[in-house]
This record gives C-alpha cells, structure tokens and sequence, in this order.
C-alpha cells in the first residue's frame, strides 16, 4: 500500500483530489491510501504522532502553497529540516504558476511541482501519472 498525505484547506480541492484518487485505486489497480489535513499545523502534529505511534509515515505529500497561518513554504521548511521527515518527497499541487513560487519550493527542496488543472479530466490525467511515477517508475529511499 501506498500512502500519501494530501495538505490542503480548500475542502472542494481536497475532495476532488480524494475523488480522483479513489478512481486512480480502481482503474489502476493501485492500493494509495489518502490522509487529508487541511492546515500545515495538523499536518505537522499528523506527521508527529504517526511517528510517536510507529504508523508508517506518508510515502508522498502533496502541498498546497497557499493556506491560512503557515504556508506552503512554512510547511516544507519544517519537514526538510527535521531528519525524520526529509526524505519524504513532497510536491507542491497548487494554482500558482508564478516562477518565483515555483523556485522558491525547488530551493526549499520539494520533489515536484504541479499546477491544478481547472478541467476535471486533465486534473485526474495528471495525478495519475504522477501516481504512476512516484510509485511504479522511481525508486524511493526508506523512511
């Protein structure tokens, strides 16, 4: 089984993602679990308490950029500087197409960086491919 926490605060993104992803599970034929948290302040107590628990941690984080009290930015300098979390890949999935975001995620060491699709069957098209790459194509280090 896959894992991959998806932090987002639109509920509508959230949902679509979730959406997509159950049909990525089907038609696929994957087993990706997905774990929602709708601020960077969750996912990072999310993140903490799975590995409290010894609960495998998320094999991919999908981030968004633009949230309410910590960013995006915010957000993935916490997970690279913490040497538990770091080797989680994390790709940015946001509007934002301004080449300033998108150096910026790459200098603060995310994996990828995706802009959403507005059509429904492109924003599903791209996350299966990228389902595809992270976990059939690449090789990822263990946690």
């Amino acid at each position: 089984m896959h894992r991959i926490l998806l932090v987002e605060d639109d509920q509508a993104d959230a949902y679509l993602t979730q959406r997509v992803f159950k049909d990525i599970n089907r038609n696929l034929h994957q087993h990706i679990a997905l774990e929602h948290s709708e601020t960077g302040e969750a996912a990072l107590t999310l993140l903490e308490a799975h590995q409290k628990d010894n609960a495998p941690l998320p094999d991919l984080i999908l981030l968004d950029l633009n949230m309410p009290r910590m960013d995006g930015f915010t957000f993935l300098e916490h997970i690279k500087a913490d040497p538990r979390l770091r080797l989680i890949p994390v790709v940015v999935l946001t509007t934002s197409s301004a080449q300033s975001d998108i150096r910026q995620s790459y200098a603060q060491g995310a994996a990828g960086y995706v802009v959403k699709s507005t059509s429904m069957d492109e924003f599903t098209h791209h996350m299966q491919r990228l389902a595809i790459y992270w976990f059939e194509l690449v090789q990822r280090a263990a946690p």
